[in-house]
């Protein structure tokens, strides 16, 4: 199938790869002209900008937006509404708010365009792991893309079978749902990532709390010497706490038990915050989620072993680095 992609960074350039090796023709293009010469090398089709990518496209064309949230995004959009024709598709894969996405499908539906939000989770291991996906739009034009959002998934893998999963969507096994109407795959993504925030959140404290059992601090019969990267790799093997979260801390705490390349200044890309906005909407308590978002805020104020160890599950899963770059 046809495709073309918008942004080429952490996690554009490594979806067009995996959709290459699934045998898709991708056309491509980002403002940073190094980041389409990377690419070249790997059977895809470079453009020179928007209008000479959508001349490379058979109709109906769809066009994969891969910035960030924001106004690069909704400037990418308007710009391709402008370009496109009567039944071509608009997919933003990065993590727009939910209600944007609304506000942009009805608006591009006057000019007969389709628009499909994507939630898109996996980092910088999705080309070697694959996607997992949540996506929001129309049935058919959603179901016309089956090819894409399938070569990306993870697919069923080692993951044991549910039980009394007969007659449910068997898309969901290989790892990507069609959650609803345009802005529910963000909305569902959204909360994914609030979840996200208490997970790591909780994996710091403990880690924290078992850093400073050593501390000298304490009375020397009430102080233990741990090793943190053995406790986190016992904590991967049968423990009902493991989790890729988990795999990720157990690598960073061996490479360097003291997180000394991390300040523990941790980000939010509004997710979180979107998350508790709906909370308070819907009148959710949610406390944990909650208290994960203002422990990342504080962290900016002073930094604790908890902080560095977010820094590195971040930096882990999605590539992500401090403000002003990791020591």
């Amino acid at each position: 199938m046809q495709l073309a992609i918008v942004g080429l960074g952490r996690m554009g350039g490594n979806i067009t790869r995996r959709l290459i090796q699934h045998g898709h023709e991708i056309v491509v293009f980002d403002a940073n002209p190094k980041a389409v010469d990377a690419l070249v090398q790997e059977r895809v089709t470079p453009s020179l900008g928007l209008a000479d990518m959508v001349k490379k496209l058979k109709a109906p064309r769809a066009v994969w937006v891969m910035l960030p949230a924001g106004k690069i995004t909704e400037d990418t959009v308007h710009q391709l509404a402008g370009l496109l024709e009567k039944g071509d598709t608009i997919i933003d894969g990065g993590n727009s708010f939910y209600r944007d996405d609304i506000r942009r499908a009805k608006a591009l539906a006057k000019q007969g365009l389709h628009y499909v939000d994507c939630g898109t989770s996996g980092g910088v291991w999705g080309l070697e792991r694959g996607y997992c996906m949540m996506i929001g739009g129309d049935k058919e034009v959603v179901a016309r893309l089956d090819p894409i959002f399938a070569a990306m998934a993870p697919g069923a893998g080692s993951i044991p079978k549910t039980p009394h999963r007969e007659g449910r969507d068997p898309r969901v096994e290989r790892g990507y749902l069609h959650c609803g109407p345009a802005g529910a795959g963000h909305f569902v993504k959204m909360i994914h990532n609030g979840i996200e925030y208490g997970l790591m959140q909780a994996y710091a404290e403990g880690f924290d709390i078992l850093h400073n059992k050593m501390s000298e601090a304490l009375a020397e019969d009430d102080r233990f010497s741990l090793d943190l990267a053995d406790i986190a790799e016992v904590w991967r093997r049968g423990s009902v706490i493991s989790s890729w979260l988990l795999d990720l801390t157990a690598s960073a705490l061996a490479e360097n038990p003291q997180l000394s390349e991390y300040r523990g200044d941790v980000s939010d890309s509004g997710e979180g915050r979107w998350t508790v906005e709906a909370a308070i909407e819907e009148a959710v308590p949610a406390n944990v989620l909650s208290a994960s978002l203002y422990a990342r805020f504080r962290s900016r104020v002073e930094h604790s072993m908890a902080d560095k160890l977010l820094s590195a599950m971040r930096h882990g899963f999605g590539g992500h680095v401090e403000p002003g770059g990791n020591k």
